[in-house]
């Protein structure tokens, strides 16, 4: 006889419900990284990690073209990559474009085409945000520390360094040099030369003059290397007997010694090289020997985190409400003045119009409501440069100030919020964004704007009741009788309202209950 089952028997709630798959993709100029986790009662455990060499910025034209050789290379890889995230079934996937996609945004048929290849969005993320996630992928790799920690990541096309106390970056910067870039630039048809690393390593320096004051001779700072150049110059060092771990400028000028004694870069063969990493080699070390020299570093140690751990983890940290873009938004607020509590009225009524009009309008993304709230907390920040246009001035520093946690694709956007909160819509401006965004994009603003107007007397009175209805290209507003007839300069906003809003083909309603 079979036995009642007791309740140890049963299975748990964390038995019943599948984990969650999350992953990260890293387009780099160099390589393209895949890194797969699984969250497990609530820790992110490391299921799968993939690198493929693309040399994505070889050939990059100065236009921004990518070359057909790198194309056919990259579209093959991230068709391999989407592969593997269909057969996995990955709940979340976060993928980000460096230096030669940053290069290359103009080229819009390959973007289009590497997101089809993948199988999901691609964002393009500055050098400040790239410089941002990398310092996370580092700290969540080591032991934690209260201490300083200077961070280098030199990649194909530009090297980030970054100076941080314990997991919060205090200092980000992301130059223009990178290992691919480097080599091709200093290193033509592959020709190794003495002549060849001296100005390589000049431009170095050069590059690095701007910088190097905030990073240099910090008091007790752990200095750290990551990414491919750095681990791979690393292993030939212990694999050749000259370091057992850790690199310093001495045991990197030995290796420089050692590729000289190759006439190409084709020839370079040496025990933990591998002969993909050896066709960016040169570059690669000229960096990092300049480095070491300039910011006066005693000894590097040598990390396996980098940007991709680093996509991962915030891409964790999102889904468990610890939003970088949340606590970029606040610091802006705080930078620029911003009147708290009328951004907090225009905040409220803005979720309100969003909540009613979300079904009827196909809000189906959680970046709509995020960035309608982001926008509305954010719209008065030009007033501090100046009353006279202050949507202009907002929309400026929201495009183009460092706003660690957003891609440039939502960036863009929540500046397009910002400088159509008034006056006349400039509906062409939202054809810089993605073609899914645009339409919504348009309806985002619609909402923002009622916010504002509905908000403009800034008075602590809530406003009152306000019923509305969307369909297609029509927006029905419903106020109360009585509330109309004490308001009439509202009246006479909304009026205005409905003639903008006409030049854009959508039509504002206004009814009385």
């Amino acid at each position: 006889m079979l036995k009642p089952r007791v309740a140890a028997d049963r299975p748990s709630p964390s038995e019943t419900v599948p984990p969650e798959i999350i992953a990260a993709v890293d387009l780099g100029s160099n390589s393209f990284h895949m890194i797969v986790g699984e969250l497990r009662h609530g820790q992110l455990a490391i299921l799968d990690r993939i690198r493929e060499t693309v040399r994505l910025a070889e050939g990059l034209s100065d236009s921004g073209d990518i070359s057909p050789d790198a194309r056919v290379r990259a579209l093959e890889c991230l068709s391999r990559f989407g592969e593997r995230l269909r057969e996995i079934e990955a709940d979340k996937v976060r993928a980000a474009g460096t230096s030669t996609i940053r290069r290359a945004h103009k080229d819009t048929t390959f973007m289009a085409e590497a997101e089809a290849a993948l199988g999901h969005p691609i964002e393009i993320i500055s050098g400040i945000e790239e410089a941002r996630l990398i310092y996370k992928g580092v700290t969540h790799s080591l032991p934690p520390t209260d201490g300083l920690r200077l961070v280098m990541d030199i990649g194909g096309g530009s090297t980030e360094l970054i100076l941080g106390q314990a997991a919060s970056p205090s200092a980000l910067e992301s130059t223009h040099m990178g290992c691919v870039s480097m080599t091709e630039r200093f290193f033509p048809n592959g020709e190794i030369s003495r002549a060849g690393f001296n100005k390589a390593r000049l431009a170095a320096q050069l590059e690095l003059r701007p910088v190097k004051e905030f990073f240099r001779n910090a008091l007790g700072v752990e200095a750290i290397g990551t990414s491919g150049t750095i681990r791979s110059t690393e292993e030939v060092a212990r694999e050749l007997g000259i370091s057992e771990s850790g690199l310093t400028l001495d045991v990197v000028e030995q290796l420089i010694d050692k590729v000289l004694e190759f006439d190409s870069v084709s020839d370079i063969s040496l025990p933990g090289l591998s002969d993909r990493r050896a066709q960016v080699w040169p570059g690669g070390l000229s960096i990092l020997a300049e480095l070491l020299h300039v910011l006066n570093i005693a000894r590097l140690k040598v990390s396996d985190g980098a940007l991709r751990e680093g996509l991962l983890y915030d891409l964790l940290g999102r889904l468990q409400h610890e939003d970088a873009r949340e606590r970029s938004v606040q610091a802006m607020k705080a930078r620029y003045h911003v009147d708290e509590q009328q951004a907090a009225r225009v905040s409220r009524t803005a979720a309100e119009l969003y909540a009613l009009c979300r079904q009827d309008w196909g809000f189906t993304t959680e970046l709509a409501g995020k960035v309608l709230d982001w926008a509305a907390g954010l719209h008065e920040i030009g007033l501090d440069i100046s009353h006279d246009g202050y949507q202009r001035h907002g929309a400026y520093i929201a495009e183009h100030a460092d706003m660690p946690g957003f891609p440039r694709a939502e960036q863009r956007f929540l500046a397009l919020l910002i400088g159509g909160q008034r006056h006349r819509i400039d509906k062409s401006g939202f054809k810089v964004l993605p073609d899914s965004w645009q339409e919504p994009g348009l309806r985002l603003l619609i909402l923002l704007r009622l916010a504002v107007l509905l908000n403009r007397s800034r008075k602590e009175t809530e406003h009152p009741p306000v019923s509305i209805r969307a369909s297609g290209k029509t927006l029905s507003l419903s106020f109360a009788a009585d509330w109309l007839a004490e308001n009439p300069l509202t009246i006479a906003d909304l009026e205005r309202e409905q003639e903008l809003l006409a030049q854009v083909d959508y039509q504002l309603l206004v009814d009385q209950e």
